[in-house]
């Protein structure tokens, strides 16, 4: 979607990022080799996944497991599509 969005603000005659910056979400390995590269929030797919397997080790071992949310910090990953705000 946020590809989407560079295209469509070039087709509108908008610079990115120094008209409009743009974000992404789940990064990928490709959104370096964007023009510009994508700024990305970043998800920790692998303590995610860690948590996902010892919850499920743990169900299967007959073990009570909590049925609560669990809350994951994501990183944001700032490369060249997003400017910087000025003043700041």
């Amino acid at each position: 979607l946020a590809l989407g969005a560079v295209r469509a603000a070039r087709r509108r005659g908008l610079r990115v990022p120094e008209d409009v910056s743009v974000v992404g979400y789940d990064d990928s390995a490709f959104m370096t080799c964007t023009e510009p590269p994508l700024t990305t929030v970043r998800q920790p797919i692998e303590a995610m996944g860690r948590a996902a397997v010892e919850l499920l080790n743990a169900q299967i071992q007959g073990s009570d497991v909590p049925h609560n949310e669990l809350l994951f910090e994501p990183e944001l990953v700032v490369r060249g599509s997003t400017a910087q705000v000025q003043g700041a």
